[in-house]
């Protein structure tokens, strides 16, 4: 089984409904924006309870993986960096940047979402580094690239597309609106 970074754990085996929801909920009041939790659980309604609770209190459900009897259930919290103003002026809509793909495979798309995020699903050979890690990580980068930048909403990709032009990459473009609609062709550990 593939491991999936996770910011913290919660142990949730078990309990029955509500008790996965309300120790999540805790959890996630005292988590930093932006990081996952993995919550671990041996309520099989926990699934659906938790991607349920996620989609209404604004989080972001992303995936569960079972391990025999537990279910691990990865959640982000949500943060306001996704209704920051864009500024990165080189912009390009989903759709474009499939046709892109679809004809050409000399660009380079560079998912800057959580770990957690991009192994529950991301765009077939996309290069995974965290908008945390960019700036310790941009060697493994070439600035001749054609690099098109993608997060969920298109507000880190933002800011990594501000990034890379500050640190002189020449080619960057930001994704809009992202994989939170993305149709194009995705993988995913749970695909495999």
């Amino acid at each position: 089984m593939e491991t999936i970074k996770a910011n913290v754990r919660l142990d949730a085996k078990g309990l029955a409904c509500p008790m996965p929801i309300v120790k999540t909920k805790k959890a996630m009041n005292d988590l930093e924006a932006g990081l996952v939790l993995e919550v671990q659980a041996t309520d099989k309604g926990s699934k659906a309870d938790l991607k349920a609770w996620a989609a209404s209190s604004g989080h972001q459900y992303l995936g569960t993986l079972e391990a025999g009897e537990v279910l691990k259930h990865y959640l982000r919290k949500s943060s306001s960096d996704e209704t920051i103003e864009k500024k990165h002026q080189n912009v390009i809509n989903n759709e474009e940047l499939q046709k892109k793909l679809n004809t050409n495979d000399n660009i380079v798309v560079l998912d800057v979402r959580e770990a957690a995020e991009f192994a529950f699903d991301h765009i077939p050979n996309a290069r995974s580094i965290p908008l945390g890690e960019l700036e310790d990580r941009l060697n493994e980068l070439n600035k001749e690239d054609h690099i098109f930048v993608i997060c969920r909403t298109g507000s880190r990709s933002d800011l990594a597309a501000q990034k890379l032009t500050e640190k002189g990459f020449i080619h960057v473009v930001n994704v809009l609106p992202g994989m939170s609609q993305w149709s194009g062709e995705t993988e995913s550990v749970q695909k495999k």
